[in-house]
């Protein structure tokens, strides 16, 4: 049971079937075969109210998790927020409490807090990403990429939403992305051009890591151009050469700076003036936030057999 008291923006949500089915598999690898042994040990009349709380600063996300978590446990859990995903907590706030069978509360706080902590962990990242390169310009968008944990992806890119951050495609279907690799066999030119007769009104990027390879991704007729590994200062040469292109100087073609970027330099490619910068370090090497589950009351069920579970 849910008693929402935050209010919380749907689109930094991750969708509800894939909370569930991450949740019942991390569930089962904690429960099987034999259940919470511990927990086991608790009389069944016994009840508690404990409060999820933050260790550190930072960015709320995967409350959802959490909360599914609970009900998959024991649907008489009570789950409360306090900070909805995308709220900013100082050291020492609330962020929600659960309420209900002590056994039950104490099964599902390990699984829980794993996703409340990582979770929360990309969406503070994110918002320090976002924060950082606002400061070398309030056009540049910071994005996430596809090095995501295997399984966890749409619930890492909700969380890179609540920080503040964009998403890039969520897999392969979503877009056509050329890198490096893929001109193996032919040329930037061939592969935009496969690209767009095969799948009109998909975005179609192409990586380059030199000025030739952006001006003949323009000329092919790509909607984004990927500088690669370059320092801010040759990112700053391609975006000029993209804006001063016939395409370009519309605004059709975006320009994104990956490889490289990090919090000391994030504002530098911002202010070299590119649309987008990834950054794969909001999923694939993130610190979670520190949050612990402080257990507030225990009291016994009045009337209820000690023994029974």
């Amino acid at each position: 049971m849910t008693r929402p008291v935050a209010t919380c923006r749907d689109d930094v949500q991750p969708p509800i079937a894939a909370v569930r089915e991450a949740v019942a598999i991390a569930l089962a690898e904690d429960l099987l075969p034999l259940g919470d042994l511990s927990a086991a040990l608790l009389p069944g009349s016994s009840r508690g109210r404990a409060a999820f709380v933050a260790r550190a600063p930072g960015v709320v996300a995967g409350t959802r998790c959490a909360e599914q978590t609970c009900i998959q446990v024991d649907p008489d859990l009570e789950v409360t927020w306090v900070v909805g995903d995308g709220g900013e907590i100082g050291s020492g706030a609330v962020i929600g409490r659960v309420e209900g069978q002590l056994s039950s509360l104490l099964t599902a706080e390990r699984t829980a807090l794993n996703f409340l902590c990582h979770l929360s962990g990309v969406a503070t990242a994110a918002r320090r990403y976002v924060e950082a390169a606002r400061e070398g310009s309030p056009s540049a968008r910071i994005w996430d990429t596809r090095k995501t944990t295997p399984g966890l992806r749409s619930l890492e890119k909700a969380a890179v939403r609540a920080g503040g951050a964009a998403n890039h495609r969520g897999n392969l279907s979503e877009g056509v992305l050329i890198k490096d690799n893929h001109l193996g066999g032919l040329s930037i030119s061939e592969a935009v051009h496969k690209a767009l007769e095969r799948w009109p009104g998909r975005m179609v990027e192409v990586e380059c890591d030199r000025i030739g390879q952006v001006t003949e991704a323009l000329d092919a007729g790509a909607t984004l151009v990927m500088c690669d590994n370059m320092t801010p200062e040759e990112v700053r040469v391609c975006v000029q050469t993209v804006r001063a292109h016939p395409r370009g100087a519309t605004g059709s073609v975006l320009v994104e700076a990956s490889g490289g970027v990090n919090l000391e330099n994030v504002a530098d490619y911002a202010r070299a003036g590119v649309d987008l910068i990834s950054v794969g370090a909001l999923t694939h090497s993130v610190m979670a936030l520190d949050i612990g589950l402080d257990l507030e009351s225990v009291a016994s069920s009045a009337g209820a057999d000690p023994g029974e579970r």
